[in-house]
């Protein structure tokens, strides 16, 4: 599985934007999908998750209710829409794939994109 993220950019505080995580290779339906983000100088944390079904979304605590994780299986495409955006959600953004849904850990991942930056300005 091929992971591709991107939609990433400059915002200021307030904002917002959209990503995008298209899959290529064995795709659809196969693994729960889940964003990450790593900013300067910390370590990656989990972001958001969802079910392979696209039924069921796992937020972490920093981001729920601001931002909103939905698949598109025919397009084979993740988006994480972040609404609200504040500066301390600037980082790098990371979309991947794993076949455990309800874990966060990033060792349960298995495939990982290569990023795109986020920055929120104040």
């Amino acid at each position: 599985v091929q992971l591709q993220a991107s939609g990433g950019g400059l915002v200021q505080a307030g904002g917002s934007l959209r990503l995008s995580c298209a899959a290529s290779g064995r795709t659809g339906s196969s693994y729960t999908m889940g964003w990450f983000r790593q900013a300067p100088g910390k370590e990656r944390e989990f972001v958001a998750q969802i079910s392979r079904s696209g039924a069921r979304q796992y937020y972490a605590d920093s981001v729920r209710g601001r931002f909103t994780i939905s698949r598109d299986k025919a397009k084979n495409t993740v988006y994480l829409e972040m609404l609200s955006l504040k500066p301390e959600d600037t980082a790098v953004y990371y979309c991947a794939a794993g076949d455990y849904y309800g874990e966060t850990a990033e060792h349960e991942y298995t495939y990982w994109g290569q990023g795109t930056q986020v920055t929120v300005s104040s």
